[in-house]
């Protein structure tokens, strides 16, 4: 008989696991507590490291059909407005890491995995199921669910985000932290703004206390853009990260900081944008943080970082792709598996994690750290800006 796992969570990082560890011949059956599978309009960017792993799992065809694929990297002075460093991606990224550099809708992401684990797998997919609690024996796990199921696994994989459920049964330890981050993100037809603010590169406009990101998605025609300042939301900060934002608020901010006429028409071209509170936790400390016993975490329920190194959903992906290339080893020692798994993958995530809070502090950076920044990328910025360590994993 098949290995028989229980995946929590329905987003990206729960789909991947459930397409992975089918596809490497495990009995999977997904939960969700939602009454549907839905994603938020943000963007997501994906590095080689991550679109590599797509392909390998069939999803070329799928994601050439729905991201978009830009040319370069520009980091921008939010004042000023020059440019300070570039990175060529496009055949570049291809050149280099074999697969390319994209950037995607979430929601088209997460509908592409879900249309292949319906598909392609056996799959079973449980909505409106909440998770109360787990136990774990030496043969089996037990998941109990606050609708009144218990069902029995080999193994229980939690890919439940943030607020993991699952996490906090397995290791009890604190809430996530606030990083006194806000983030506004917008979404938008790229035709509904004028000509001269279209575009079709991945732009990082750096500034003190304060960064923008835009780039492509669905094909490029429509814009993502996500703002970051520092300062915290104006009412309580709870587990809802999608707080309707007025545009005046981020309009004032970059007023005061005297940000440059093409960022501050970006923005007020945009009327419709959401925010939230950035929270995450200290970098991974161990391979205890990721298995132990039956029970995995996965996704931002193990990891979760800021998003100054783009990487998310990305360490999400590499996580089931690991995963599920222990199961294809044939052992049936699932605890032994799991544990393999973690230790192969928590440093590495360890890194990522500790990558973003660095970048964060270097992207919102002022006075002489903000001037060496410059300075370094004026001199060396494809050297600095690009991630061998990260992207040929």
């Amino acid at each position: 008989m098949k290995p028989q796992f229980l995946v929590v969570g329905g987003g990206i990082g729960g789909l991947a696991a459930a397409l992975a560890c089918s596809r490497a011949g495990v009995q999977v059956r997904l939960l969700e507590r939602t009454a549907r599978l839905t994603e938020v309009g943000a963007g997501i960017q994906m590095g080689p490291n991550v679109t590599r792993r797509l392909q390998q799992w069939g999803l070329e065809a799928a994601l050439e059909a729905v991201v978009a694929l830009p040319q370069a990297l520009h980091a921008r002075d939010a004042i000023s407005g020059s440019v300070l460093g570039a990175l060529t991606l496009g055949e570049r990224a291809l050149q280099q890491y074999g697969a390319p550099y994209a950037t995607v809708h979430r929601g088209d992401l997460q509908q592409l995995l879900l249309a292949a684990v319906q598909q392609h797998t056996d799959t079973r997919l449980s909505l409106n199921a909440c998770v109360s609690s787990f136990s774990q024996s030496a043969r089996v796990v037990t998941l109990n669910t606050a609708q009144g199921l218990s069902l029995e696994a080999d193994a229980l994989i939690g890919a439940d985000g943030l607020w993991s459920r699952v996490r906090q049964c397995l290791l009890g330890d604190q809430a996530p932290q606030v990083t006194g981050h806000v983030a506004y993100r917008a979404m938008l037809p790229q035709s509904a703004l004028p000509e001269r603010l279209r575009s079709q590169l991945v732009t990082a406009w750096l500034g003190p206390r304060l960064h923008v990101v835009q780039y492509p998605v669905r094909r490029g025609e429509w814009l993502n853009v996500v703002a970051v300042v520092q300062g915290r939301l104006a009412g309580p900060e709870n587990q809802t990260w999608d707080h309707q934002a007025t545009a005046g608020q981020l309009r004032a901010t970059l007023s005061q900081v005297g940000a440059h006429a093409a960022l501050q028409d970006l923005v007020a071209a945009i009327d419709d944008w959401r925010m939230w509170a950035l929270c995450d936790r200290a970098p991974m400390r161990g391979a205890y943080e990721q298995a132990q016993g039956r029970v995995a975490l996965l996704g931002d329920a193990a990891h979760p970082m800021r998003p100054y190194v783009a990487q998310g959903a990305g360490m999400a992906i590499e996580d089931a792709d690991e995963l599920a290339r222990g199961l294809g080893s044939g052992s049936n020692d699932i605890p032994a598996l799991l544990q393999r798994y973690a230790q192969a993958r928590w440093q590495r995530n360890a890194r990522v994690q500790a990558r973003s809070i660095r970048n964060g502090q270097i992207y919102h950076a002022q006075g002489l750290l903000r001037w060496g920044r410059d300075r370094a990328l004026s001199l060396l910025g494809p050297r600095i800006m690009d991630m061998p360590w990260l992207y040929r994993h």
